[in-house]
């Protein structure tokens, strides 16, 4: 930091007044930002220092009125320069506007591609969305279409099912008739055979 700069209580010290005096007159400064030095103390600049004294000078009537007249002119040469303390702080602003500015634009300039982006997704999101339901119109037709072709095919396959089922049973009443037939000639050959050894 430099030489120049000065603590609230140095300044303070200087002009004989309280450190809240001088805070008072900080709030007249049109920079909000204070610089801090490695300490983490506030110090003021130099043109900020002339620019409390010359308030700190006004309030406490300070002038002497027995000077001479060339070390008044010296003195009103090193008063701070009001206007020129003000155009530099004017400057400083229009310097961080216009830099907020330019962030500001940088900003817009995303989120401009960035929607441009999302009506590229929407877009080709809605043409999906589209493909799927013709597809969809197409699946179900494509099954009823089935459905109708299947539905002829399983009433036959009913029918061919209950009729074997009947030529199945007429086989096995056949085949019942026939093994009781059986039983009843092996019933009969057995009597004989049985009166035979009687």
């Amino acid at each position: 930091m430099s030489e120049n700069l000065k603590t609230i209580k140095e300044l303070a010290d200087e002009l004989g007044v309280s450190k809240q005096a001088i805070q008072y007159h900080i709030k007249s400064l049109t920079n909000k930002n204070r610089q801090i030095n490695g300490k983490g103390v506030t110090v003021l600049s130099v043109i900020e220092q002339d620019f409390i004294r010359g308030r700190v000078d006004k309030q406490t009537n300070k002038k002497k009125v027995n000077e001479p007249t060339n070390k008044r002119q010296t003195d009103k040469q090193k008063e701070p320069n009001i206007n020129q303390y003000l155009l530099n702080e004017i400057e400083e602003v229009k310097k961080n506007r216009d830099k907020q500015l330019a962030v500001k634009d940088k900003q817009i300039e995303n989120k401009d591609i960035q929607i441009a982006q999302m009506q590229n997704l929407l877009d080709q999101q809605q043409r999906l969305a589209l493909q799927d339901k013709k597809l969809l119109e197409e699946y179900k037709s494509e099954i009823n279409e089935l459905k109708s072709l299947k539905m002829p095919q399983e009433d036959k396959k009913e029918n061919q099912s209950q009729e074997e089922v009947q030529t199945i049973k007429k086989q096995m009443e056949a085949l019942n008739d026939k093994i009781k037939g059986q039983e009843q000639l092996n019933n009969q050959v057995s009597k004989k055979w049985y009166q035979f050894w009687k």
